[in-house]
């Protein structure tokens, strides 16, 4: 917690003067606090609140900044850039009373949002009770965000820092916690982690609504929202009638229909609440574990998300925001036949994102569970985080990705398929199996497939003249091609053929 210090010149003042000149205290965010982690390298923003023209001093170790808060009271100062190994540091922000922050550390800060597979916690994992037991890292360092909803843009939360340990580990996100446990060790510096995720969620609750009102194929998203508002304000209307009738009659009134207000489905409504009171908080870049609330939508998601992400890149004003995406596990009963799947469409929209610059792409296509939508093998999906991060944050030379679909060549009956990070190509167990050919017809059918050096070739006695393939085109797969790093392939497809949620908005 902050320590509070507030020191007054003259003696004997009122209680209740005392009352009234405490809210006018300069304050700090929660995010700004005992034991967080500030990140290294790059200008560290500090920021709270004052009295409207009150001069804040804020020192940080041999750093010292003053600032005028302005006329709606906030101020900031950003400090040069630290390096990681410095501290624990003390910082204190000076106004008409004093604050000091305590066992401040310097390091790598990691945002971990998405929907229930991010907010899985430790305790529910894989090798539970063994992880909880050795998961002493003080220089770790969690944050976790309140799930609430917000019809505004908020300034702060109610959370605090904590040091990582048995103690603090258990109900912290599995996914996030492996991640940041595998980044330690690799990079042996501090990393702090903030948790802000809600289970069952979609994108558009974390994209600020200015970006969901401007961008015509999202509209619907809204309209229906509206509409849901509409129906809501008569359905109160009817209860209230129906409520006022049981009382009259001596009878139990009817359950009060819900708010939509409190709906985390609410567009906008967790980037207010959960995200908004982050900014400007100096972070490396995010881990997101989302997409099955979106996959009727998955073409849409190929636009949605990329939005979200240039929205989180926007108001934190930082282009270099690294973004890692894990891709959905394999979920529900083993299809027979090849054909159209909406979780692979939403796959494929999550692979078209990580391809930007600046995104990296953990897939999960051999962790997941037939009956369970949360696998609990979460170890596995922070470790292929971490290398995307290795990759794709700090410029590592590291293998981070399993084969990825470059290009195909007809000859004659079959195809033969190019992969890039494919050195060790290798089926796992057997000859290689998930792909699928069609032809012009696009009927699919369940193909034979051969590795030679980084191609794989495909064919089927019943597509005699082959024009696509897919590879893993389900929601669970039976699929097994790895390269030497022990890394999945990518699932893809090399057709552009509209699929199931083409039309869904």
């Amino acid at each position: 917690m902050i320590r509070m210090r507030t020191a007054f010149h003259a003696a004997g003042l009122l209680v209740g003067f005392v009352a009234a000149t405490a809210l006018a205290d300069v304050k700090l965010p929660a995010v700004i606090g005992d034991h967080m982690v500030l990140q290294q390298g790059m200008p560290v923003p500090i920021w709270g609140t004052a009295d409207a023209g009150e001069e804040v001093t804020v020192t940080l170790g041999d750093q010292k900044k003053t600032v005028t808060a302005g006329q709606d009271g906030r101020w900031m100062v950003r400090f040069e850039p630290l390096k990681a190994g410095q501290g624990p540091l003390e910082m204190t922000v000076a106004g008409k009373n004093r604050l000091s922050v305590s066992d401040i550390l310097v390091g790598e800060v990691w945002i971990c949002s998405g929907q229930s597979n991010m907010q899985w916690t430790v305790d529910r994992a894989k090798n539970a009770t063994r992880e909880i037991a050795a998961a002493n890292y003080p220089r770790i360092r969690l944050f976790s965000v309140p799930r609430t909803v917000a019809d505004t843009p908020q300034t702060d939360t109610q959370a605090e820092w904590t040091a990582c340990g048995p103690k603090t580990i258990p109900g912290f996100s599995a996914v996030g916690y492996f991640f940041g446990r595998d980044l330690h060790k690799e990079l042996d510096v501090p990393v702090g982690l903030i948790h802000t995720s809600w289970g069952g969620t979609p994108a558009e609750s974390w994209t600020e609504h200015s970006v969901l009102a401007g961008e015509a194929d999202f509209r619907p998203i809204l309209d229906r929202w509206e509409e849901n508002v509409r129906k809501y304000a008569q359905s109160l209307a009817d209860w209230e009638k129906a409520a006022d009738k049981a009382r009259a009659e001596g009878k139990p009134a009817p359950k009060k229909p819900a708010d939509p207000a409190t709906n985390p489905w609410k567009p906008a409504g967790l980037y207010n609440a959960m995200i908004s009171p982050l900014v400007p908080f100096a972070v490396r870049g995010a881990i997101w574990y989302q997409g099955e609330s979106n996959a009727p939508r998955a073409y849409q998601y190929r636009k949605l998300l990329p939005a979200m992400i240039k929205c989180w890149r926007d108001v934190w004003q930082q282009d270099q925001f690294a973004f890692l995406i894990v891709s959905l596990a394999n979920f529900q009963a083993v299809k027979d036949e090849p054909g159209d799947d909406d979780w692979a469409e939403l796959r494929e929209a999550q692979a078209m994102t990580a391809a930007q610059p600046g995104n990296g792409l953990a897939i999960t296509i051999d962790v997941g569970e037939a009956d369970d939508i949360h696998p609990k093998d979460k170890q596995t999906v922070g470790r292929r985080l971490m290398l995307q991060a290795l990759k794709v944050a700090y410029g590592k030379d590291v293998v981070a990705s399993g084969p990825v679909y470059d290009s195909m060549h007809i000859e004659g009956a079959k195809v033969r398929i190019k992969f890039k990070n494919a050195e060790g190509l290798v089926a796992k167990g057997s000859v290689p199996t998930g792909f699928a050919v069609a032809g012009e017809d696009r009927k699919w059918q369940w193909a034979h497939a051969d590795i030679e050096g980084d191609t794989v070739v495909v064919w089927s006695p019943r597509v005699p003249a082959p024009k696509a393939v897919r590879y893993a085109w389900a929601h669970n797969p039976i699929c097994n091609l790895y390269n030497a790093a022990g890394l999945p392939a990518v699932p893809f497809r090399t057709d552009d053929w509209p699929g199931v949620t083409v039309e869904n908005k």
